[in-house]
């Protein structure tokens, strides 16, 4: 999923679009209400492309989590983030069963599975198509120059003429 300009803000609930760069904050909008404000230095941001969950091997990143998510409910909404823990954990178990029991709350699995909910309510959930992320990957080749004048041509040396002696 792309997941870049959305941001959680912590202590707001909901999520929140980046806007602009201030001085002192950033002006953001959440995504709900469409009311703008400002996130100061002291508000601790977080962009949802930067967040991962722990799972035993490596962390996975949340836009791969949410597509998990989008094919275990056929494009369809998340489960609700107020169910009961138990069932809580068991989805996400069956959503990826290699996540670490350990290291991951329960609060983070609401937090999940209402951001999920929030994004898909919006239709934000969009897929990143291989071929693009593919073509920003790839250098660009740089076009061929027609007929390029030779070394010889370019520089030319610049004379000055020598005073004539009597």
């Amino acid at each position: 999923m792309i997941l870049k300009d959305i941001l959680a803000i912590s202590g707001e609930p909901g999520l929140f679009k980046f806007i602009a760069q201030g001085k002192n904050a950033i002006i953001v909008e959440h995504l709900e209400t469409k009311k703008r404000s400002s996130a100061y230095g002291s508000a601790k941001v977080s962009s949802l492309e930067d967040i991962a969950i722990f799972t035993d091997k490596e962390d996975m990143p949340l836009g791969k989590v949410f597509d998990l998510i989008h094919e275990k409910e056929n494009g369809g909404p998340a489960i609700d983030s107020k169910t009961d823990t138990a069932k809580l954990k068991a989805w996400f178990d069956g959503v990826l069963p290699e996540y670490s029991k350990d290291k991951v709350y329960t609060s983070d699995i609401k937090k999940v599975a209402q951001w999920y909910n929030i994004l898909h309510k919006l239709n934000l959930l969009v897929k990143e198509e291989p071929e693009k992320a593919a073509e920003e990957k790839a250098p660009k080749e740089k076009p061929a120059k027609k007929n390029p004048a030779p070394a010889a041509e370019k520089k030319k040396k610049k004379t000055t003429p020598k005073p004539k002696t009597e």
